[in-house]
């Protein structure tokens, strides 16, 4: 169980790395689009129709790819008082439960992004003639990185090999619990 859990850790840091690096190069990308956007609506008089579409397109693989990452470090949201205040056995119990409800929630997403993608992958959108399916594509990324990052989580604080961390108010510092 110990050489899985390393294994998953490594896999989880290089996806975790390469999601947070791509969810940063499309925020700067939709940055860039908005901004041209802005520029050729209002010095140009000649607004490029491609902005608005590409950017929320965008915006849907950077903000589902950083909410994964977000689960890994423990920067979602949760009940870290009651966490905090409960007895060992309880919290270890409510750390097994609220990962578990993570990666459930992350397959979820998994299952029914792909159900998504693959019913409108024929449909194109008009403006910037892609496959619709790509709309839905980055739901069932996120919830697979999401299902991932929950699991090495609970395996690691199942095998004991690092605590499942407070994160609350520690700014990357992790706290044991």
């Amino acid at each position: 169980m110990h050489a899985f859990t390393a294994l998953l850790t490594r896999l989880g840091a290089k996806l975790s790395l390469y999601a947070l690096f791509t969810a940063g190069t499309g925020l700067v990308l939709m940055t860039v689009m908005v901004a041209w956007g802005v520029f050729g609506r209002y010095v140009l008089n000649d607004t490029p129709i491609w902005v608005e579409a590409g950017s929320l397109f965008l915006m849907s693989w950077f903000i589902l790819l950083g909410a994964a990452v977000g689960v890994r470090e423990s920067d979602h949201l949760g009940f870290e008082v009651g966490l905090a205040m409960s007895p060992p056995p309880v919290r270890s119990a409510l750390i097994l439960i609220g990962e578990g409800l993570v990666c459930a929630f992350g397959l979820a997403m998994l299952v029914y992004g792909t159900q998504l993608a693959a019913g409108t992958w024929s449909d194109r959108m008009p403006i910037i003639g892609i496959s619709r399916g790509w709309d839905y594509v980055p739901i069932a990324a996120g919830g697979a990185l999401i299902a991932l990052f929950a699991l090495e989580k609970m395996l690691l604080f199942v095998t004991g090999e690092k605590q499942a961390p407070l994160g609350f108010g520690h700014f990357g510092s992790e706290q044991e619990v």
